[in-house]
């Protein structure tokens, strides 16, 4: 083999760039009550780039702050109704340019709750609420949009209804089996819409209310043998209830909680006291999917942390 290596050998592979993390906090003040939505964008372009990054061209790049200052105009020019349409908005916009092929734009959704005063929500103050970011991702790409919804740090936990044994043992199988655990994730979820939707008509957020309620009972209902059971079942349900969705995908990790001996203290312990683990940890990434539904793997790549 040539130690040199000819330059006709070496070509630029798949590309993105844009705008990362372009926080825009938008107020409807149409009436008295107003509403917000608080979301972090991030906007890439994709295209034939080949001359910006191989000779430093830049006559087809549309600049990253150009990308910036359009979230904040169409944010005041359309509003924001839910990230999933501000997204297919920005999409279509920018693919209107010749030089942009298609792309991908993202949104973590902030969640603010109306502070109570004297039994009533106030009309125009609000405190963040913590549960979980409400996430969103739109790619185009051949002229077909993928659109994506999720939500990330949902932490849920369980004190009883959780079993794990029967699992192999070897010369390194330290792990005892428990027919009593805690069972603690932190659920980030993203949902596929059918590539049939009808975008006008779908309640996204309704949608989104039905997924973490499903997603909730399950992981509260079922008396769990793994945490891998757990997590088909939620997506069994999710998938049952919302016939807008044909693909869900989930990554859990197995928040460990371990007995405490207390034996040395003199005292029992029938599992109300425990560590709670930090590092290492379990980590459970699947797929929940319909079995008609058309593969579609320009709507997952580079979505980090799904299989």
């Amino acid at each position: 083999m040539s130690d040199v290596v000819r330059s006709s050998e070496i070509v630029l592979g798949p590309n993105q760039y844009g705008k990362a993390q372009v926080r825009v906090v938008r107020v409807n003040r149409d009436t008295e009550v107003h509403t917000l939505q608080d979301l972090n964008v991030t906007s890439f372009l994709r295209g034939d780039y080949r001359d910006c990054y191989v000779h430093g061209g830049n006559a087809e790049v549309i600049a990253t702050d150009t990308q910036k200052n359009t979230v904040y105009a169409f944010a005041k020019k359309y509003g924001i109704t839910t990230p999933e349409e501000f997204l297919l908005t920005l999409g279509e916009h920018f693919t209107e340019y010749p030089q942009v092929d298609g792309g991908r734009w993202l949104a973590d959704s902030y969640p603010w709750e109306r502070i109570s005063v004297d039994g009533s929500p106030h009309d125009h103050s609000f405190v963040r609420s913590k549960q979980e970011v409400r996430t969103a991702a739109v790619t185009i790409e051949d002229g077909q949009s993928h659109i994506l919804a999720g939500f990330k740090d949902l932490t849920v936990l369980k004190s009883t209804g959780s079993e794990f044994h029967g699992f192999p043992r070897d010369e390194f199988t330290t792990l005892p089996e428990v027919t009593d655990r805690i069972m603690a994730t932190d659920i980030t979820s993203r949902w596929l819409y059918s590539a049939d939707l009808d975008v006008k008509s779908c309640d996204f957020d309704a949608v989104y209310a039905a997924v973490k309620q499903q997603v909730l009972e399950q992981f509260a209902q079922v008396h769990s043998l793994s945490l891998q059971q757990t997590l088909y079942a939620a997506g069994e349900a999710v998938l049952k209830a919302v016939p807008e969705i044909e693909d869900i995908r989930f990554e859990m990790p197995n928040n460990h909680h371990y007995v405490v001996n207390l034996e040395p203290f003199g005292l029992e312990n029938p599992n109300e006291v425990f560590e709670a683990g930090v590092l290492p940890y379990g980590l459970m990434n699947a797929s929940v999917t319909r079995a008609s539904a058309p593969a579609r793997p320009a709507a997952w790549e580079w979505i980090g942390g799904f299989c």
